[in-house]
């Protein structure tokens, strides 16, 4: 895979030059493809000298072809891969902005074009999508909290107290299973990894364990 993708897509993009539309007046440059008339060695060729000329001058009616040329690939590309069109329109907006500003990145020895763009575009929809799974951070109040209760706190203790009591009281294979998937964070298959047990048998002892706690507590 193209290596550099993960320096590029974690940049932050500026807004890279509007693409101009390439009609029947526009001038091509020499061996271009048309509708995709050109083989696909020549189509190559070209769009590595299209990314060069970005490099090397800023060209911006060679990103204006490229634009015209994958732009509508990469958004198309991203809604069959279960984006939405405006999602999709994003992220397409952002892998060409990305091209324009990181075309010193490509290397043309180790990817085509084509593969350096629709790589960009994957990465960025993982990113987009990664964005949409994280929860934003609730709003956070400022100043000191007030403090508790003085009640508050003398029946949090006794009851600290007497939830330890009556873990003690507990068998100690149910205990220790207790212990490990409440205040060891566990799920019930990482005990079962840990001491062998049969998953029915963790359940089972937890349940029992569980029902012993409440009647105790109650």
């Amino acid at each position: 895979m193209f290596t550099e993708m993960d320096t590029v897509v974690q940049d932050d993009v500026a807004t890279a030059p509007a693409a101009r539309p390439v009609g029947r007046g526009t001038k091509r440059t020499k061996g271009s493809s048309v509708n995709g008339t050109k083989n696909n060695g020549a189509a190559k060729c070209e769009w590595v000298s299209h990314v060069k000329r970005i490099r090397q001058s800023q060209d911006q009616a060679a990103f204006a072809e490229l634009f015209q040329h994958f732009a509508p690939r990469v958004k198309a590309f991203l809604i069959r891969s279960g984006s939405d069109a405006t999602l999709a329109e994003e992220c397409a907006q952002e892998v060409m902005a990305t091209l324009w500003h990181k075309a010193h990145l490509f290397d043309p020895s180790r990817a085509t074009v084509a593969t350096w763009v629709f790589t960009i575009a994957r990465n960025k929809r993982i990113d987009a999508i990664r964005k949409q799974r994280r929860p934003e951070p609730e709003e956070l109040t400022w100043g000191p909290e007030a403090e508790p209760e003085q009640e508050d706190v003398i029946a949090l203790q006794q009851e600290t107290a007497h939830l330890k009591t009556a873990l003690l009281q507990l068998p100690e294979a149910q205990r220790e299973l207790i212990e490990k998937a409440y205040f060891g964070d566990l799920s019930h298959r990482e005990i079962a990894s840990q001491t062998g047990l049969p998953l029915g048998t963790i359940k089972s002892r937890i349940r029992l364990a569980l029902d012993r706690l409440r009647h105790a507590m109650n």
